[in-house]
C-alpha cells in the first residue's frame, strides 16, 4: 500500500472515510479482498508471498489496519520478516491499538521500514518504525505515503485537498472515491523528494495511480465506516505490459 488518505472523526457523515492505493510489483502473487477462509470475520487483500495484508478489517470486531512500505533503498535489510504480519496479527488478536503498538515496537527495527495505523471503533493509531513515532490520531484530514505521515509529497498534498472536498458530501459512494484516486499526473521535478532512487523512476512514482513497466497501482480501496455500518469496496487494476486493464471489483458491508 503506498498511498493512504483518510479522513478520521473529520467528516460530518463518517467516522472514517478512507481513499487508498496499493503499488507493487505486477508479479508478485496477490489474492483481492474477500473474506478470509481461516478467519471469515476479515476482510482484505492477501499477499501470498509474504502472507499477509496491506489492508484489513475485521467486520465483527471493528477492528482496522492499514500498511505502507517506507521508502530506502539503501537501507534494506533482504531477510527482514515480512511487514504484512503486522496488519494481520491486529485485526486477528484482541489487544487494543495502542498496547498493541507498544508491544510490536519493542522489535521493529528487525522489519524494514514501515508506517502502520490501527484502530477500533473508538480510536485510531499510527506507529513508524523509522523514528518510532507512536501516536493517538485526533480528528483530522491525513495523507500517508512512503514516508512518515503527512510528509508534503506532492501526491500527498494533492489527495489530501481532494480528501477536504468529500466534506460537503454527506452521502459517499465510490463513484466519489475512486476517480480521486486514479489520478496519473507527475509532480514537477523542483517539487519531488529525494529518496534514494534515480531522478526518473522517482518521477514515475510520483503519481497518486503509478503504471510503470513491471510495476504499478494494483488495486485502490474505498472504506466508509458511520456508527451503524461499514462499506469496504476494492477496485483491482491488473496493468499488464501491453497496458491492458482487468478490473475485478469486491463490495462488502455490515
Amino acid at each position: 500500500m503506498c498511498l493512504i488518505l483518510f479522513s478520521w472523526k473529520d467528516h460530518p457523515a463518517y467516522e472514517l472515510v478512507l481513499a487508498a492505493n496499493r503499488d507493487e510489483f505486477y508479479e508478485r502473487e496477490t489474492i483481492p479482498a474477500d473474506s478470509w477462509e481461516e478467519h471469515p470475520n476479515i476482510i482484505g487483500g492477501r499477499d501470498l508471498l509474504g502472507g499477509g495484508t496491506w489492508l484489513g478489517i475485521n467486520q465483527e470486531t471493528g477492528r482496522f489496519a492499514a500498511l505502507t512500505n517506507y521508502r530506502d533503498p539503501a537501507n534494506i535489510k533482504p531477510d527482514a520478516p515480512s511487514r504484512g504480519k503486522l496488519t494481520t496479527d491486529f485485526i486477528t488478536g484482541e489487544i487494543g491499538p495502542s498496547e498493541y503498538l507498544n508491544k510490536i515496537k519493542t522489535d521493529a527495527d528487525q522489519y524494514n521500514g514501515f508506517n502502520l495505523l490501527v484502530g477500533n471503533r473508538d480510536s485510531l493509531w499510527y506507529f513508524n518504525n523509522v523514528n518510532f513515532d507512536l501516536k493517538s490520531l485526533s480528528p483530522g484530514t491525513y495523507g500517508l505515503s512512503n514516508a512518515v505521515l503527512d510528509t508534503p509529497w506532492p501526491k500527498v498534498l494533492n489527495g489530501k485537498r481532494k480528501m477536504e472536498f468529500l466534506k460537503s458530501n454527506d452521502s459517499l459512494s465510490s463513484k466519489e472515491i475512486f476517480p480521486l484516486l486514479i489520478d496519473h499526473e507527475q509532480a514537477a521535478d523542483i517539487d519531488l523528494p529525494n529518496t534514494g532512487v534515480p531522478l526518473s523512476v522517482e518521477r514515475n512514482l510520483s503519481p497518486m495511480y503509478i503504471e510503470m513497466k513491471g510495476y504499478g497501482t494494483r488495486c485502490s480501496t474505498m472504506i466508509l465506516k458511520t456508527a451503524e455500518e461499514t462499506k469496504f469496496v476494492e477496485k483491482t487494476h491488473f496493468i499488464k505490459e501491453t497496458q491492458e486493464e482487468v478490473i475485478k471489483r469486491f463490495s462488502w458491508e455490515n
